[in-house]
C-alpha cells in the first residue's frame, strides 16, 4: 500500500510504500529533509501533521502537548493514511 504526503504551504509531494518512514521516503525522492540522527533523538526531522495519521515502530520522543498538537519525528513515523504537513508552527 502507498500513501500521499503532501508538504503544506508548499505543495510538494512524494509517496510513501507500506512500512516505511516519511523521512526515508522524503530522501528515497530526493527532498531535502532535515535530519541528523535518524533515531528520534534530536529532533531535528521534526513535522506537524496537518492531517492524516501516523505510527511508529519505536517510541519518539515526544511530549504529550507536542503529540496532541499533531508534531511527529519523521525519522520514525509511518503513514497510516495519505498525509498534510508542514515544518510551521
Amino acid at each position: 500500500m502507498r500513501h500521499t504526503v503532501q508538504m503544506s504551504p508548499n505543495g510538494g509531494q512524494f509517496t510513501v510504500i507500506d512500512g516505511q518512514t516519511i523521512h526515508a521516503a522524503a530522501l528515497n525522492h530526493d527532498i531535502a529533509w532535515p535530519n541528523r540522527c535518524r533515531i528520534g533523538a534530536c529532533g531535528t526531522c521534526l513535522c506537524k501533521i496537518l492531517q492524516g495519521d501516523v505510527s511508529y515502530q519505536i517510541e519518539p520522543m515526544l511530549t504529550e502537548r507536542e503529540r496532541s498538537e499533531g508534531w511527529a519525528l519523521a525519522c520514525l513515523a509511518i503513514p497510516q493514511s495519505d498525509i498534510v504537513l508542514t515544518f510551521e508552527e
